[in-house]
C-alpha cells in the first residue's frame, strides 16, 4: 500500500465521544483524495450531528504527501501534521498543538476498508474520534 491507493472516493462514518460535555456526535460524508503537486489533496465533507441539536455541514482539508517511511500528512496551508508509517498495519502518531495533544491510531488490517482512531486531550479537550473510510458502494 502507499499514497496512490488511496486517491479517489471514501465514504466516511465516524462517531465522536466528548467527554466534557458527555456527549455522542456521528459524522457521516465523503473524503476525496485528488492529485494535487507531488501528492494528494484530501477534501471531507458531510453532516455532523450531535443528538437534540439541528445538523451542521463539516469540511476539512489535508494534503498528503510521500514520505520516505510512509505519508506526510500537512495542514491546508502547508504545515507539518502527522506522519503515516505504512510500513505498520496499525500505526500511530502525534501532534502537539500546545496546549492540547492529538494522537491517532490508523488500522489498515481490512484494507481496503480502513480506520482512524484520534484521542484529543488538553486544558479544554477530551474526545475520540473514530472514522472508518469504505469506497463507496463497498
Amino acid at each position: 500500500m502507499d499514497l496512490k491507493d488511496f486517491e479517489g472516493r471514501w465514504r466516511i462514518d465516524r462517531t465522536i465521544a466528548d467527554h466534557l460535555l458527555c456527549r455522542t456526535g456521528r459524522f457521516e460524508g465523503e473524503a476525496r483524495f485528488a492529485p494535487s503537486g507531488a501528492g494528494l489533496l484530501y477534501d471531507e465533507y458531510g453532516v455532523l450531528q450531535f443528538p437534540g441539536e439541528a445538523p451542521l455541514q463539516a469540511e476539512r482539508r489535508y494534503l498528503w504527501r510521500p514520505a520516505p517511511n510512509g505519508i506526510d500528512v500537512l495542514f491546508e496551508d502547508g504545515r507539518p501534521f502527522h506522519t503515516i508509517e505504512l510500513a505498520a498495519q496499525r500505526p500511530a502518531a502525534t501532534h502537539f498543538c500546545d496546549p492540547d495533544t492529538y494522537e491517532v491510531q490508523y488500522d489498515f488490517v481490512a484494507w481496503p476498508r480502513w480506520e482512524a482512531l484520534w484521542r484529543v486531550s488538553g486544558p479544554r479537550k477530551d474526545y475520540e474520534l473514530h472514522s472508518t473510510y469504505v469506497r463507496p458502494g463497498g
